[in-house]
């Protein structure tokens, strides 16, 4: 008789764990739903981006001003040097303050040149500053508008000449991107 008891209370354990265990799943269900919603919120923001919708209720209230010009630049620059017909650069900010410049001459065949690094956002004199991961190069830009960078020389001054020749324009605020398409 006592085995047939200890048989009962050990079935009664079971179900009573079987039917408990179903209410802490729930929980985890539930923190789940939520990380799938937001997934699919910040997918529906990016897809919108890239659409070019912009909903002006959600602007972003963040310290880091760089953030907000984050994206692909491109242009076609003047170069100083011998029989050089000029050199095409797209700039891509990115998160985390990375950035991608590729730039090619404007020749046949030319090769391309990738540089990765990090980039600094200065709010005071609005200049936006490139420091590469393989060498000691900086490269400095001034921002004139959300759309427009107009590149400097090494001291942070103006290049010599008209300053539209050394500007790159965002890929999605410029009407065509006949200039440079990779």
């Amino acid at each position: 008789m006592q085995t047939s008891n200890n048989k009962i209370i050990k079935n009664m354990t079971l179900i009573l764990i079987g039917a408990l265990l179903p209410l802490m799943n729930t929980a985890w269900a539930e923190s789940d739903m939520k990380l799938q919603e937001k997934a699919l919120m910040a997918r529906e923001l990016s897809r919108k981006q890239a659409a070019g919708i912009t909903d002006h209720s959600e602007h972003m209230q963040e310290a880091d001003v760089s953030t907000n010009y984050r994206g692909v630049f491109f242009g076609y620059l003047p170069c100083k040097e011998k029989d050089c017909d000029g050199l095409k650069m797209t700039l891509s900010l990115k998160q985390k303050s990375n950035y991608l410049l590729v730039s090619q001459y404007a020749k046949a065949s030319s090769r391309e040149y990738f540089d990765k690094g990090k980039y600094i956002w200065d709010d005071e004199t609005h200049t936006l500053s490139l420091t590469s991961n393989k060498d000691d190069l900086k490269r400095k830009f001034i921002i004139k508008d959300e759309g427009t960078l107009t590149l400097l020389n090494s001291d942070g001054k103006p290049m010599p000449g008209d300053q539209d020749d050394y500007t790159l324009s965002r890929s999605d605020k410029a009407k065509s991107r006949e200039v440079h398409i990779h």
